[in-house]
């Protein structure tokens, strides 16, 4: 391991430079993940000995920095406890990859980097095996994303396809029942008590799913909401939903 000291790069663009992922957790989820590539670890005197107090650090470059270079690269609403790792994106899988999954995450066409964040964190939680995503409309990795994924990012795996259509067909295929959520479904979402494997698919807000990804929905289900608000984000719904499709399934396994 290397030590430097000097200012970070002045701040980048999340959407097109380098990805820092920032915060204790999050980061210490990417350094214990060996499947992600590591490049240069930026961290206050105090946050390195806190990230050393959970964990190793490894052979990798670090670079001491203060709370005021890190707010002018990562930018002052970024709460990075005095820490950002530059990394590679995360390896993505493909629908082949997983064996036997029970439950999976397919999003449609959501592209806000919090919520696919929250999701992940919300669909880890839960023990899915996986979370799909298209290769297009959807957000690119970012440390938002990380932040919001508290870790997730790390932990779950992440499936990106072309097709989704073509996808939620193979996940049928292969015996999962796609279950998709929709505000004005007529059915509403009952807790599950067989052990059938689920697919839980979920739209973004407003537009929900595309009628293409409706019509491959074995059912389709609401959220009933009693109060005047009858939706709600879609990461609080993934939570929702993933604890009335799993509440029983155990028992079935």
């Amino acid at each position: 391991m290397s030590r430097n000291k000097f200012p970070p790069k002045p701040r980048h663009d999340p959407d097109t430079g380098p990805i820092y992922l920032y915060g204790l957790h999050t980061v210490r989820a990417a350094l214990d993940n060996p499947h992600r590539v590591k490049k240069t670890l930026l961290a206050t005197p105090n946050a390195l000995a806190r990230l050393r107090e959970t964990g190793e650090i490894g052979q990798l470059s670090v670079t001491e920095t203060t709370p005021k270079e890190l707010d002018r690269l990562l930018g002052t609403d970024a709460v990075h406890q005095g820490v950002a790792l530059e990394v590679d994106p995360v390896s993505r899988f493909g629908l082949d990859d997983m064996h036997n999954p029970h439950l999976v995450v397919v999003l449609d066409q959501i592209t806000d980097p919090h919520n696919v964040g929250a999701v992940l964190r919300t669909a880890c939680a839960f023990g899915a095996d996986a979370v799909v995503t298209t290769a297009r409309h959807s957000p690119r990795e970012t440390g938002v994303m990380a932040k919001a994924a508290s870790g997730a990012l790390d932990l779950m795996a992440v499936v990106e396809v072309r097709n989704l259509g073509d996808a939620l067909q193979t996940l049928k295929d292969r015996g999962l029942l796609v279950l998709g959520f929709d505000s004005e479904a007529e059915a509403p979402l009952k807790p599950r008590t067989d052990a059938q494997p689920i697919a839980v698919v979920l739209g973004a807000e407003g537009k929900g799913l595309r009628q293409r990804t409706r019509e491959l929905c074995d059912e389709m289900v609401r959220l009933d909401m009693p109060g005047p608000i009858k939706s709600l984000n879609v990461s609080n719904a993934a939570a929702i939903a993933l604890f009335a499709a799993t509440a029983g399934a155990d028992q079935g396994r």
